[in-house]
């Protein structure tokens, strides 16, 4: 259901049961997903690939070209997945030539003013608080919630299951399964009430809170400790994932908890 007082442009591909409130604008070479409602005042821009069962509220902008003063008018997307809900004034750029694409995953909450730039990689789930500032070529893992006012460098990776403090400023990688706060941002903790609703049992966890022990609390540079980790814990998924993540930082992880 179409509001005559919206314009959608005829290149434009709306699945049937799309609907679109009045003054908002659809530009061409835009797809949009079965059961997507898309309030007033929306403006969707070329390369939107809009999921289904999606909620997009007013004044919300997608797929405006990259804030990259590099971009030089390449073709690129912004792909969103399924049941994603965009609050007020969110604003989503499309990928530049480095990768081609803004992606965000299913199920995500992108709350009211946030911002996502240009060759982000959002996974499943992902909740991004009021106001947050993510900047370009920056990956968030699936389950990640980041607080109101946060502001994240570019090129960080932020881990599954991670929870960003509101009004962190995030120049350092984090680590899945970890609480980040503080000013400069430190290891606070495990998500642990996270983890719990989302169905870890005790003994999985405990087990994340050794790894990061070793991690964290032992007084060993980074080396060392994947070094121990890996020597003394039993290889499992999140073992694995961990090491992994933290052996592919190009940033650095965060670092401990000072106590200031």
């Amino acid at each position: 259901m179409n509001q005559p007082l919206a314009y959608i442009n005829p290149g434009a591909k709306l699945a049937k049961n799309v609907v679109v409130e009045p003054f908002t604008n659809i530009e061409n070479n835009v797809e949009i997903g079965e059961g997507t409602w898309i309030g007033s005042n929306v403006t969707i821009m070329e390369g939107a690939r809009i999921g289904k069962n999606c909620r997009i509220f007013p004044g919300a902008v997608i797929s405006a070209i990259p804030q990259d003063l590099k971009f030089d008018g390449e073709d690129s997307l912004v792909v969103i997945g399924n049941n994603t809900t965009i609050r007020e004034f969110v604003t989503i750029n499309r990928g530049t030539k480095a990768t081609g694409e803004t992606r965000v995953g299913n199920n995500c909450l992108l709350m009211a003013t946030s911002h996502i730039a240009h060759d982000c990689v959002l996974g499943d789930n992902v909740i991004i608080v009021n106001g947050v500032a993510v900047a370009g070529h920056v990956t968030v893992g699936d389950y990640a919630i980041i607080g109101g006012l946060a502001a994240v460098h570019q090129f960080i990776h932020i881990g599954r299951h991670a929870m960003v403090s509101g009004g962190a400023l995030v120049r350092k990688d984090i680590p899945p399964y970890t609480k980040a706060a503080k000013e400069p941002i430190q290891f606070v903790g495990i998500n642990s009430i996270g983890l719990r609703r989302r169905g870890y049992k005790t003994e999985k966890i405990r087990e994340i809170q050794n790894i990061f022990r070793i991690i964290y609390q032992k007084n060993y540079n980074t080396t060392q400790a994947i070094e121990k980790v890996e020597a003394e814990m039993e290889a499992t998924r999140e073992r694995d994932a961990i090491i992994q993540f933290i052996k592919n930082s190009k940033r650095g992880i965060m670092k401990g908890y000072t106590g200031s």
